[in-house]
């Protein structure tokens, strides 16, 4: 399921974005299902999909959560469109807006990127909100502005900022939506990683006798690498959703080399020249 946002009137949901914090009711926090208000409605709209995910979203299933209907949720936001785009850019603003980059910047990097993945797979429906359309929220631009500091900070110029923004924003992206699909296969199936993965091994096996003849790299390379699927566990994390995790944290770092080399003098460079990886031309 792929929701587009800014499907809402679009002054409407600009003006609700960046509209000032809250002045008055100081003691009173935000989300307090006592008033109905634009805070109270996003929280509720955040915590319906956490809990039962981005086809549970409705108006009527905010308002059933406040104890409201529908209809008195208008007043404070005009619909689902815009409740979206308030919701995304709500959590957003849970990343960070700054790095302490005293330990080098790589290290910033790797901190940001990993508060974006917990995000990501603390609320996992923002994962499909496409990113065709952004949101253009307070939220969603502090996430990006504390990259983009880490990265100019160091000298990196606006063009190929923008280009290894756009690698790092979509990698974390693409692979934390591996992580919660993991997640969400064994509740959404009724079927165990496990069960799923030893019924089809023994077919494979059964259909296919000749696989490593067919698919030797394959082969070889899962000789050497499998792991006995029923018997690795760690707490709640699964098998395969560890292999996502570390999946993530090694090709984080194969593309903060690149970076790296992108960034490094000609001098350091191997002789004869070779043009980087990450030159992103």
């Amino acid at each position: 399921m792929v929701v587009f946002s800014g499907q809402g009137d679009a002054r409407r949901t600009m003006g609700l974005l960046w509209r000032p914090p809250p002045s008055g009711g100081a003691g009173e926090p935000p989300g307090s299902r006592d008033r109905l208000d634009v805070d109270t409605i996003v929280a509720a709209g955040i915590a319906v999909a956490d809990e039962r995910g981005m086809a549970a979203l409705s108006m009527r299933a905010v308002g059933r959560r406040l104890g409201r209907t529908a209809m008195a949720l208008y007043t404070h936001v005009p619909g689902k469109g815009e409740l979206i785009d308030l919701m995304h850019d709500r959590v957003l603003a849970e990343v960070p807006g700054s790095y302490e980059v005293g330990e080098g910047w790589r290290p910033a990097v790797v901190a940001w990127a990993e508060d974006t993945w917990a995000c990501c797979l603390r609320h996992p429906w923002v994962l499909q909100v496409s990113q065709a359309r952004p949101v253009l929220g307070p939220g969603a631009y502090a996430q990006l502005e504390a990259l983009v500091e880490i990265l100019q900070g160091v000298g990196m110029d606006s063009p190929r900022t923008r280009r290894v923004v756009s690698v790092l924003f979509q990698f974390v992206r693409g692979t934390a939506r591996i992580a919660a699909e993991h997640r969400q296969a064994a509740p959404a199936t009724g079927v165990s990683d496990e069960a799923w993965w030893e019924a089809r091994s023994a077919l494979l096996a059964e259909a296919a006798p000749d696989f490593a003849r067919r698919f030797p790299a394959l082969a070889a390379m899962e000789a050497v690498a499998a792991a006995p699927v029923a018997h690795e566990s760690d707490g709640a994390v699964s098998y395969l959703e560890r292999e996502a995790r570390d999946a993530f944290r090694a090709g984080l770092g194969l593309i903060l080399d690149g970076v790296e080399a992108a960034l490094a003098p000609p001098a350091a460079w191997s002789t004869p020249p070779v043009r980087p990886v990450a030159d992103f031309r």
